[in-house]
């Protein structure tokens, strides 16, 4: 297929390199800077700008990876002139709803995971999450899909808010409770790379184990001597004692 990415931030860059990978090609890549555009388009022989009236209108399809504030300003200016033209999104907790009125075939294509433009990831172990506006572009959207993932699903937008949701927990407050535990670690003197194997293995035990299963610590049990102790350790945290606690007593109701 012939695509235009409509973003050039860590989502982008990622799904830009499988897509090509996956013998598409990347017609455009807009972004609100002139840099990002650049060098995004430069790794994928594409055509960078920063003029939403410039992206090919002869691509097949148009994905656009922007944040959620600035969605629906970006749909309502890029489909202008172009509503025969596939468009999705790749937001978890946006409707596809944001592409009615705009545009006459529409979709979205979620990929659940995390993503850093330094590290390229490997796009067939992510699953990806589709949605679209009939039968016709849902078979487009999936065929598309399948081509970078071998795990598609679809999904509403409804069951896609909760997915969101749930990807939230799991996974950026797990990597604020890793940023807590390195300041906690800093302010004494130890590298944070000792948590490694800890944080590897409990990463490897929910492949096998259900994380309620999986649950160990002081919480589980609710020692209260040893919360309480470490409770006392955060008193010059107070922001970072209440987490603490919080999170015990949740940890102790589930494993219930």
């Amino acid at each position: 297929m012939r695509i235009n990415l409509i973003g050039a931030g860590r989502l982008a860059t990622n799904l830009g390199m499988a897509l090509m990978g996956a013998g598409h090609k990347i017609e455009t890549v807009y972004s609100r800077t002139l840099a990002s555009a650049d060098a995004l388009a430069q790794r994928l022989g594409a055509v960078a700008t920063t003029d939403l009236a410039e992206v090919c209108s002869e691509a097949d399809v148009s994905i656009i990876s922007v944040s959620d504030a600035a969605l629906a300003d970006v749909v309502a200016g890029v489909t202008k002139g172009r509503r025969q033209q596939t468009f999705l999104h790749t937001a978890g907790s946006m409707p596809m709803a944001v592409f009615e009125d705009h545009a006459e075939k529409y979709g979205v294509l979620y990929p659940m995971q995390t993503f850093s433009k330094e590290r390229i990831v490997d796009f067939s172990e992510i699953p990806v999450f589709i949605e679209a506006s009939d039968n016709a572009v849902m078979t487009s959207v999936e065929l598309l899909a399948s081509s970078i993932s071998g795990n598609v699903r679809r999904l509403s937008t409804a069951d896609r808010k909760y997915l969101h949701l749930a990807a939230v927990f799991a996974c950026n407050f797990a990597n604020h409770c890793y940023a807590l535990a390195e300041q906690i670690l800093a302010e004494h003197g130890l590298p944070f790379d000792v948590m490694l194997p800890l944080t590897d293995e409990t990463a490897r035990k929910v492949h096998v184990l259900s994380p309620r299963k999986a649950q160990t610590g002081p919480a589980v049990r609710y020692d209260e001597n040893v919360i309480d102790m470490q409770a006392r350790l955060l008193e010059e945290h107070p922001e970072m004692r209440d987490i603490y606690l919080q999170m015990s007593q949740s940890i102790h109701k589930l494993s219930k």
